[in-house]
């Protein structure tokens, strides 16, 4: 079975093209890092079925991953968001703009040999350490930020889990009930590997378990979880000013990162329907 991604509807076009329109050249250890750019060398994209999943292909060449395997994803609708950035690149491939991509070529090849036992136990790691449970004693109106903006997320994601979580202005930050680190182990342990990979991607941007599962549970949007990632350079910019330019350059990577990690999530977790021709004697 082939499809054109010509017939690709224009939800996932909109959708996709947004996620490459920010670029970046920073590289994140434990995710691919490939060259910068690369003459673009193929005309058309289109996905195909294949026994193992949904490969894409260019032109007539199978995408491999950079240790040489074919490039196959679980899921139609992720096959068709990664064909989507690679049919958005111009005359040269950027490929720093193909979130998506690196995120399935990090699941295919898997460069650190992980474990989801491993990936669950990496993410659960930050929640030690959640930038939202890390308060300060002053200034006074960053104390009242960081009350107002983080406090709603953290009780909620309390009260949504039955857990108890807390926050501390100690530098060594509040302690993790045992019974909450369980809790969330069987939340992630709920996931397949493809999806803990984009977790762990980001809660890394994010520097926070909380706001990863917010997004992950639809609470929050791609846009208020980075805000509150970075509340207290944002209050630090308000009352100092900041260079225009490279603050709108990191908040829009960020965003894109984000929303790349998210959509990667969701598109591991669908599920394709595969219809199959009966053969006739």
């Amino acid at each position: 079975m082939m499809q054109s991604l010509r017939t690709i509807t224009a939800r996932h076009m909109a959708l996709c093209r947004g996620l490459c329109a920010v670029q970046t050249s920073v590289s994140q250890k434990r995710f691919y890092a490939p060259p910068t750019e690369r003459k673009k060398f193929y005309t058309n994209v289109s996905i195909c079925q294949s026994e193992g999943g949904f490969e894409i292909n260019l032109d007539h060449r199978k995408l491999k991953t950079p240790q040489g395997k074919v490039f196959t994803v679980p899921s139609e609708p992720l096959a068709l968001a990664v064909a989507t950035e690679w049919d958005s690149q111009r005359d040269t491939i950027k490929f720093f703009t193909m979130h998506l991509t690196t995120l399935c070529n990090t699941a295919l090849d898997n460069p650190a040999d992980k474990t989801k036992e491993q990936l669950i136990k990496a993410s659960l790691k930050f929640l030690e350490t959640d930038t939202i449970c890390y308060r300060v004693e002053e200034p006074p109106a960053l104390v009242e930020v960081q009350k107002q903006e983080w406090d709603p997320i953290l009780t909620w994601a309390e009260d949504w889990y039955n857990v108890e979580i807390g926050s501390s202005t100690s530098i060594m930050g509040p302690v993790i009930p045992q019974e909450t680190k369980e809790v969330f182990h069987r939340r992630l342990a709920s996931y397949n590997f493809w999806a803990l990979t984009g977790i762990e991607f980001i809660i890394n941007q994010l520097k926070s378990f909380v706001l990863t599962m917010g997004l992950l549970d639809r609470v929050l949007t791609v846009e208020k979880a980075v805000l509150l990632s970075r509340l207290e350079e944002e209050f630090q910019i308000q009352h100092w000013g900041n260079v225009e330019f490279a603050h709108d350059y990191d908040v829009q990577e960020l965003q894109s990162r984000t929303a790349a990690g998210t959509l990667f999530v969701h598109l591991c977790c669908s599920k394709s329907s595969v219809k199959r021709k009966l053969l006739q004697n």
